[in-house]
């Protein structure tokens, strides 16, 4: 197993941060990879399950395990076949507006396969509009 954590500053808000994070319906606003999200509810709760699609047409199963929303921190394991990735995201105020991260864990080439785009996500995320 290998961990990874990515971090970007930007001028949006901590609030409309966690807004694009616990709104679902925004993901595919915020990160290029995603072109939807199937799930039951459309905001992040404990124990959500569901579906993220993925452009190109890959789609990967996802369980919430654990939201905070006072404290602006989510994590969730996603899963495409055998391969399993826990993910870590926060988000606190930064003097230039907010300040996301993500820790990420998983088999080596998938971490390591992943954390460009899961970069150039985090980079939108903290420009976001409220």
């Amino acid at each position: 197993m290998k961990e990874r954590q990515l971090s970007a500053t930007g001028p949006a808000t901590p609030a409309a941060v966690w807004e694009a994070y616990a709104d679902l319906d925004r993901w595919a606003t915020w990160a290029p990879q995603i072109s939807g999200v199937r799930a039951a509810g459309r905001r992040l709760v404990p124990g959500l399950t569901g579906t993220v699609l993925v452009r190109g047409g890959a789609r990967v199963r996802f369980r919430v395990t654990d939201v905070d929303p006072v404290g602006h921190s989510w994590s969730w394991t996603v899963r495409l076949g055998p391969v399993r990735m826990h993910l870590h995201h926060e988000v606190s105020p930064h003097p230039r507006g907010s300040w996301t991260g993500l820790r990420m864990r998983g088999a080596w080439p998938v971490v390591t396969a992943y954390a460009p785009l899961a970069q150039l996500a985090l980079h939108r995320l903290v420009r976001v509009e409220s």
